[in-house]
C-alpha cells in the first residue's frame, strides 16, 4: 500500500519541534518583558500593549500546538 496518499498530515521531526519550542518560549518571555515595560511606562501606548498581548497569545497558542504534537497519542 502506498503511504504517499495518506490523509494524515506530516508533522515535522521531533528535533525540529523541540527547537521550535525553545524559540517560542524565548519569544514568549521577550514579549512578556516588552509588555511589562510598555505597561509600566509613564504614558502607556494602549495600541502597542494590545498588539503585544495579541502577539503573545499567538505565540502561546503555537507553544500549545507544538507541545501537543510532541505528546504521543495514548489509546486507552
Amino acid at each position: 500500500m502506498d503511504d504517499s496518499n495518506s490523509n494524515e498530515p506530516l508533522l515535522p521531526s521531533k528535533e525540529t519541534l523541540l527547537a521550535e519550542l525553545v524559540q517560542l518560549r524565548a519569544r514568549h518571555a521577550e514579549l512578556e518583558g516588552a509588555l511589562l515595560d510598555a505597561q509600566e511606562s509613564g504614558r502607556p501606548d494602549l495600541l502597542e500593549i494590545a498588539r503585544l498581548k495579541k502577539l503573545k497569545l499567538s505565540v502561546k497558542d503555537r507553544i500549545a500546538w507544538v507541545e501537543d504534537a510532541l505528546t504521543p497519542d495514548i489509546i486507552a
